[in-house]
């Protein structure tokens, strides 16, 4: 099979098991979603391991909550792959309004600053739409992304980011687009819990381990004096709420590598105080830890 063809089977599968999920009522859509998470959360057994270990392993948990956590994250991924699919269909537009948006005023003073607002976040709840609800809501953004491997999938996410005022950066060499955006007064967001490489980052405390963690957020603050705006959003009973937290200030210290090493801990900070109150809207099945010798 050619790799082509390859994509094309790829895609029309997901057009099988997501289109249903998108047209369905939002509630049998939900729960379908979240049956979906559990399904995987059993028969995904490599992820599930990382999950279950990578939560035993925190200072937050222990083996027995470690395995109900790692179910209630599958779970939360198989809802918010839900409602991203409904949106991207164009289903969505309750979701996207049933977000109550905190701190719009801390958006609104760093924005007045006109240098640029770097929002930063994680992994956390249902990432995808607190870009899609920053967008639809404050203000256009730019998301900084890996693209999907298959392009029918990547143009079919990507089209559905756009419709709702994002613009997606390329990871690879996204630097020079970042600062450009943050110049001209843009909005733009970082996820920043995800493992890097030695030249990327500083090995720093997370959740009780080491953890190699990513500079640029800091780098990129520093050069071009854009505000920076921890962003997450949760769960509720509701739907979602999204906080936005004041500007960070920066370090102050007069030594370049200490200053941006302190507010690397500093901004990775907000992402460790938001899995410890919402431990299940997490990405554990990624390898936040690997690449460093945690004992």
């Amino acid at each position: 099979m050619t790799r082509k063809a390859l994509w094309l089977l790829e895609a029309g599968l997901f057009i099988i098991f997501s289109l249903p999920l998108a047209i369905l009522p939002f509630k049998v859509s939900i729960k379908a979603g979240e049956m979906l998470g559990l399904l995987l959360f059993y028969l995904w057994g490599s992820r599930r391991r990382i999950a279950v270990e990578n939560i035993e392993k925190t200072a937050i948990s222990h083996r027995e909550l470690a395995i109900t956590i790692a179910r209630e994250t599958f779970k939360n991924l198989g809802r918010s792959f839900t409602e991203i699919v409904k949106i991207y269909y164009g289903f969505g537009k309750d979701i996207i309004d049933s977000v109550e948006i905190s701190g719009a005023e801390n958006f609104n003073k760093a924005r007045a600053k006109g240098k640029g607002i770097l929002f930063l976040t994680g992994h956390c709840g249902n990432w995808e739409l607190l870009g899609t609800a920053v967008a639809a809501k404050l203000a256009d953004i730019s998301i900084v992304a890996r693209p999907i491997n298959n392009p029918y999938i990547n143009k079919f996410i990507v089209n559905g980011r756009q419709r709702h005022g994002n613009s997606i950066i390329a990871k690879q060499g996204a630097l020079k687009v970042i600062i450009k955006r943050l110049r001209e007064g843009g909005c733009v967001g970082i996820l920043m819990d995800q493992s890097v490489l030695s030249d990327e980052g500083y090995v720093i405390d997370f959740l009780g381990r080491g953890a190699w963690t990513t500079k640029m957020p800091a780098l990129i603050a520093r050069k071009t004096g854009a505000a920076v705006l921890p962003v997450f959003i949760r769960r509720t009973d509701r739907g979602h709420s999204l906080k936005i937290y004041p500007e960070v200030e920066l370090s102050n210290t007069d030594d370049k590598e200490k200053a941006v090493l302190e507010d690397t801990k500093k901004f990775s900070g907000f992402i460790e105080g938001y899995i410890k109150e919402n431990p299940s809207e997490w990405l554990w099945i990624h390898r936040r830890w690997k690449r460093v010798n945690n004992k």
